[in-house]
């Protein structure tokens, strides 16, 4: 179970190489799953029984189950959130560089990236463009141009000799991708590059006005390991949750009402209208009962799980762990705690997420940074603020959190997925 767990994660990691691609990639699967998309310029009527999504911005995504077992008000939701993005390369607005003959593209980091690990990598690149029709519609379309078309070479250590020693990186010279070498000096537009790309017998083009743009690592996932113990990939912050959660809620039959929320923006604060701190989950849960005692009286019958990745103990490193809660790979979930509220945790979400574990004979682990260090957070204390409903943390551990390849337990996996489908179908 857990190897064909494996192999469908690695095919949606593999097919995502951003945010859009896979909010359109769950979309997809939801369909196939007999959900139902509601667009929210549309009126809504949500029945018990049904099955529906949602998205907003092509990047961020709900999907819910009406439960037929009592009212909301009663039993309320159990929800669980995620985040599509990760850290990466993103191009910017006006992009084109040509320096010495080679054509190169300006970037900006977005998020936290682990910069040294983006060099000497066979780079693709994906997202979204916006253009104008040959019939004059304004129109979005997803881009992918699958092969690898970049790569950001190292400086070699003849003409760095300080490189192992005391390397810093300048984002803004040093990380430009080279795409090709340029035979003329006459000026080479981006735009018309991406408008070739997206030409094809369903898109025609006449101009592309924008474009949101990453650059990502073209080699695909893999199972690694002696022993085969390791799932190595890129995007595992935080699509490895989005999609456990997604085939934990369309696994999940109707009796139980269910959310996922899989948020875009974490990465860089959550503040847009497609983010955790925007109103997205807050429509959603106001259109679904209108009334406000209802409302509230099922927010407090709720729980939501955050889902995202926990640091594993790298046993290089060992001491950047506190030494009473450094998870291990392949040891089952971690929940994740921290005195000043970067995560939500309390000791009541905690006990509840260590009593569904111990029903279903899943390990459990802990997180607690060492004291002296700081602490990353999620959408866990967003959405605790925002709505008002308990919350837990929990992820899987990993290694090389925010590089361009991370690791995690081929082993976890199983154990995460059946613990929210535990979760969704007979969790109280």
């Amino acid at each position: 179970m857990t190897d064909l767990c494996n192999a469908q994660l690695r095919s949606f990691l593999d097919t995502s190489p951003t945010p859009f691609h896979a909010t359109k990639t769950m979309s997809d699967q939801l369909l196939a799953g007999g959900f139902e998309q509601l667009q929210e310029a549309d009126e809504w009527d949500m029945q018990p029984g049904g099955r529906y999504f949602i998205t907003r911005n092509d990047s961020s995504i709900i999907a819910f189950i009406y439960g037929t077992d009592e009212p909301l008000a009663e039993v309320g939701i159990r929800m669980l959130g995620a985040h599509t993005d990760s850290p990466c390369l993103k191009v910017k607005p006006t992009p084109e560089l040509s320096v010495e003959g080679y054509f190169q593209l300006g970037v900006e980091l977005y998020g936290g990236v682990l910069q040294s690990t983006w060099f000497d990598r066979d780079l693709s690149l994906a997202g979204r463009v916006t253009y104008k029709s040959t019939k004059g519609d304004i129109c979005n379309a997803l881009l992918n141009f699958e092969s690898p078309i970049a790569v950001i070479p190292s400086l070699a250590i003849h003409l760095d000799r300080e490189a192992n020693t005391n390397r810093s990186i300048n984002a803004q010279t040093q990380l430009p991708p080279i795409l090709f070498q340029t035979e003329t000096d006459d000026p080479i537009e981006f735009r018309e590059l991406l408008k070739q790309e997206l030409q094809n017998d369903d898109i025609a083009v006449e101009s592309v006005l924008d474009f949101e743009l990453c650059f990502y690592d073209s080699q695909q996932s893999a199972i690694v390991g002696l022993n085969r113990d390791f799932i190595t990939s890129a995007r595992l912050d935080n699509l490895l949750s989005c999609y456990l959660g997604l085939s934990a809620i369309i696994d999940a039959d109707n009796k139980r009402s269910s959310l996922l929320i899989c948020n875009d923006h974490e990465e860089v604060g959550s503040v847009s209208a497609c983010g955790a701190k925007g109103s997205m989950l807050d429509d959603f849960i106001s259109r679904l009962i209108p009334e406000t005692q209802s409302r509230l009286r099922c927010i407090n019958k709720s729980l939501m799980i955050s889902a995202d990745n926990a640091h594993g103990i790298h046993p290089n490193f060992v001491d950047k762990h506190d030494e009473n809660h450094g998870p291990i790979l392949n040891h089952g979930p971690v929940i994740k705690v921290n005195a000043n509220q970067r995560y939500a945790t309390n000791s009541e979400t905690s006990g509840l997420f260590r009593y569904w574990c111990q029903q279903v004979d899943v390990p459990v682990q802990s997180f607690v940074t060492r004291s002296d260090m700081g602490c990353g957070s999620t959408i866990g204390p967003i959405t605790a603020a925002e709505m008002g409903v308990r919350t837990i943390d929990i992820g899987l551990p990993t290694f090389a959190m925010h590089s361009i390849r991370e690791v995690a337990g081929a082993k976890d996996t199983g154990y995460l997925s059946k613990l929210l489908t535990y979760y969704f179908a007979h969790a109280s």
